[in-house]
């Protein structure tokens, strides 16, 4: 209970309600009046620094006592700490300085009016007509029990410097409030106001903040910094909450703009002693706000900067609250001491696209309840990755998000979602997803991460804030306003710069896959831009500059690839969708040599132009879409697009010619895959044959079977995977290249060693000739095992062809390591006899390599 001075004693204190907020204490302030002693100002004051603070909550009651002025005697002025001082300027010319203290737990407001322009009268006195607010400027609190009066006239005393002067005091623990007033000469009755005609107005009890960083940042001291941006908001209230199951906000504070805002930031300070857990925003919108930007008072936002994010009230019955709120806490310490990123060259990359939740959440996994479906069950399943020989992890979208539509439909950015966390706890999904990227970074393994900036979930996500900035709100787009973002705004490409600085220096990410890429090059009018700013600042953030930055202009919203030029400054790589469509086409027999061929050779239509082969990340199934098994199943009129083939019967069947023509098949995919320069990249499931049952949407995907992996057809698959993964590596001369292939080290063959037909539609086979500058030694110095050059063939037909083998120099002989036609597990192999008998018969649809070594008889 605060204490009053004797004059008081005898006064109940006024409790009173404003706004939504409820709350059960009060505030008590002091005025004292000594005219006895010759008054004087304030030393000079530390501008903006925050005031320490007990606790707060928003019932007010208001006393007062006796005014009292500063005197030079007064032990006050020299025990004051913590000063903020605020200056404004009046309507009518002069200034107002108010200086905001602390001593002995209470916070000592001193008022002082300069150089104000009143007439000549000597005997002008000057009155302070004031009222106190938290949640609502235009509502100020009551300060009378009796009256309920809302506003107090204090008067202003004129020193010896011919300014008016005079000091409130408020008890600590009853703040914070603003202290808003107008100055009111006796004489003539007029109210003066500040510069912009709207009352004077400081915090008491907290500060005005700093305008950066955005969001929640902490001071050394441990004050907490409040940095929000809406450049058309007319009002931003900061709402803080003492447990997220309530509905209602235990304090809310009406960010005065003039104090707590610079230019379009909203902002504010408190100290770190209290015990809010968690908070949020409103926006206030002008009276005449455009159809652009449609502000709900009553609705509260997520902090778009937050860090860590929690629940908020299950049974949100008003629909005023957000699915999260910005939690009041530092992000959890993390040791990565012993962190060391691989930093791997592109070329060398091979990459496995993985769903965090479905990889283990089936009970096949064999793992813990807790650790199903999160980033800790990924850890567990470590052993995976390195059995199929992936040294980089490529994880779908982590970003919470919109439980309707998927993975693809984010709310936020700069947060894992919860549900990859032990008991969904956010804390310790931030810890859990640090220590799992830890673990693979140990293994040598990389860790990438799909993004998607270029729109957002339909609601809960940034909408309401300032949807005119964040969106693309313009008719003429053609994009849906409500969820498109505005990619190349200011203000949108600083949350995406920051998002991706986050995840490197938080995180020590490795890349980023930004999903629907195209997006990024449109303008706010929809046109697309040569130079987007978004796409030029990432390619030159030096931040970036050992960090994989990769396009996918795959739209999850219409599910299909949209081909461009990607303006790239030698930095930006690409998911190369021509890649899977001209391999899917020729597979099934309806390609053009021309455009295989071009794709073996890292897609130089593509990469040529300051690039290389590196940069195209080649993949023949993702996440939507048919997955490996359905693409050889499945090709109903339906899937025209999906340029599949189900092999001469639609679905499962039980023909055994069916059967081995779809294994071939699935075969021929992987092993083009791998002998294609570029990066190589995997989808989850495809090793162990998981299907969707012919259907392309995301949500038909199922969870991992970890027990199909121990199928026949999952160990042949993950075995081949992991000896393409290996011949990669020993071959890195002549497939894993950073640059084009020399035209004399390689060479087109037909079938009879004819050149190829390049433009016949109706030529099924190519083969080619990948040609080392000089053989060399495999393994060791000391082995025989000599590394030649190596032969190449694909048919695509539907009967057999003999192949004419190029010669090799003598002492050397043609060794059979792939042929996808034959049984396992003599299909592969790297210790095959020499292929003694020409012409080599090919079979149909099957593809062979072959590679010179030193010949033994």
């Amino acid at each position: 209970m605060t204490t009053l001075s004797p004059l008081l004693a005898k006064t109940p204190l006024c409790f009173c309600n404003c706004g939504s907020v409820e709350s059960s204490k009060s505030i008590h302030y002091v005025c004292k009046t000594k005219k006895s002693r010759p008054t004087r100002r304030f030393g000079r004051m530390d501008v903006g620094k925050d005031s320490r603070l007990l606790f707060a909550r928003s019932r007010v009651a208001a006393q007062p006592t006796e005014q009292m002025m500063f005197t030079s005697s007064n032990p006050l002025v020299d025990q004051l700490k913590e000063v903020s001082t605020y200056r404004f300027r009046t309507e009518i010319g002069g200034h107002v300085k108010i200086s905001v203290g602390k001593i002995n737990g209470k916070y000592a407001v001193y008022v002082e009016v300069s150089s104000l322009e009143l007439g000549a009268s000597d005997n002008i006195s000057m009155m302070l007509i004031w009222g106190i607010y938290t949640s609502d400027s235009s509502c100020f609190m009551p300060l009378d029990s009796s009256s309920h009066a809302r506003t107090r006239e204090t008067p202003l005393l004129q020193n010896s410097f011919a300014r008016f002067a005079t000091e409130l005091e408020f008890e600590a623990k009853q703040t914070p409030f603003y202290l808003s007033f107008f100055l009111k000469p006796t004489s003539s009755g007029v109210e003066i106001r500040n510069h912009n005609k709207s009352n004077f107005c400081v915090p008491i009890g907290f500060d005005s903040g700093y305008p950066t960083p955005l969001g929640l940042s902490f001071s050394a001291d441990g004050s907490m910094n409040f940095a929000f941006f809406s450049r058309n908001a007319a009002g931003c209230v900061l709402c803080l909450y003492d447990d997220s199951t309530s509905g209602k906000p235990a304090l809310e504070l009406d960010l005065d703009p003039y104090v707590n805002r610079s230019g379009d930031i909203w902002h504010a300070s408190l100290e770190g002693a209290w015990t809010f857990l968690s908070y949020g925003y409103r926006c206030k919108g002008a009276a005449l706000q455009s159809d652009a930007d449609k502000f709900d008072a009553g609705r509260v936002l997520l902090d778009p900067y937050s860090k860590i994010i929690i629940n908020s009230v299950t049974d949100n019955v008003s629909g005023l609250l957000p699915k999260y709120l910005g939690r009041l806490c530092k992000e959890p310490v993390f040791d990565w001491s012993d962190d060391v990123p691989p930093h791997l060259e592109m070329e060398k990359l091979v990459v496995y696209r993985v769903n965090v939740m479905r990889f283990t959440k089936d009970n096949s996994s064999q793992i813990s309840s807790d650790a199903a479906g999160t980033f800790a069950g990924l850890i567990e399943k470590l052993s995976h990755f390195k059995n199929l020989g992936v040294n980089a992890v490529l994880l779908e979208s982590i970003f919470p998000f919109d439980e309707q539509k998927g993975p693809y439909f984010p709310c936020h950015f700069f947060s894992p979602s919860n549900v990859y966390g032990p008991s969904n706890g956010s804390v310790a999904a931030i810890s859990s997803m640090k220590e799992m990227v830890k673990r693979l970074h140990a293994n040598g393994i990389e860790v990438l991460l799909e993004v998607v900036f270029t729109h957002t979930a339909e609601a809960g996500a940034l909408q309401g804030i300032d949807d005119s900035s964040y969106y693309c709100t313009s008719i003429t787009t053609g994009l849906d306003s409500q969820n498109a973002l505005n990619c190349n705004h200011p203000i949108v490409q600083r949350v995406i710069l920051d998002s991706l600085q986050h995840w490197v220096t938080e995180f020590h990410i490795d890349g980023f896959c930004f999903i629907n890429a195209l997006s990024l090059l449109r303008s706010f009018g929809g046109e697309y831009l040569s130079r987007p700013p978004v796409v030029e600042a990432i390619a030159f953030d030096p931040l970036f500059s050992k960090t994989k930055i990769i396009a996918d202009c795959w739209d999850p919203k219409e599910l299909e690839a949209k081909e461009t030029v990607f303006p790239h400054w030698k930095k930006w790589a690409e998911m190369n969708t021509k890649f899977c469509y001209d391999i899917r086409n020729f597979l099934r027999g309806e390609g053009l040599l021309s455009d295989l061929a071009t794709r073996l050779c890292g897609s130089g239509d593509i990469f040529s132009s300051g690039r290389g082969p590196a940069f195209s990340f080649n993949f023949i199934t993702r996440n939507f879409g048919l997955p490996l098994v359905d693409l050889v199943s499945f090709s109903g009129d339906e899937l025209a697009s999906e340029l599949s083939w189900n092999c001469g019967e639609e679905g499962p069947t039980n023909k055994t010619t069916i059967l081995e023509r779809r294994l071939k098949q699935i075969r021929n995919y992987l092993f083009v895959l791998f002998v294609s320069l570029g990066v190589p990249v995997l989808n989850m499931g495809d090793e162990c044959g998981q299907s969707s049952g012919g259907s392309t949407s995301y949500g038909s995907r199922k969870p991992f079977d970890w027990n199909a992996l121990s199928t026949g057809f999952g160990v042949q698959t993950t075995q081949f995977i992991s000896f393409l993964s290996s011949l990669r590596m020993r071959r890195s001369d002549l497939l894993q290249k950073r640059n084009f292939l020399k035209e004399e080290n390689i060479d087109w063959h037909g079938s009879d060693q004819n050149p190829p037909r390049w433009e016949d539609p109706s030529c099924k086979f190519l083969a080619m000739t990948l040609k080392v500058d000089n053989p060399r030694s495999g393994l060791s110095s000391e082995s025989s095992h000599v590394e030649g050059d190596m032969f190449i063939a694909f048919n695509a037909a539907g009967r057999s062809e003999s192949v004419t083998l190029p010669e090799v120099p003598e002492g050397m002989a043609w060794h059979r390591l792939v042929d996808t036609a034959l049984p396992f597990p003599g299909f592969f192999s790297n210790d095959s006899e020499p292929v003694i008998r020409q012409p080599y018969e090919m079979k149909s649809h099957s593809c062979i390599l072959l590679e010179a070594n030193i010949h033994d008889d």
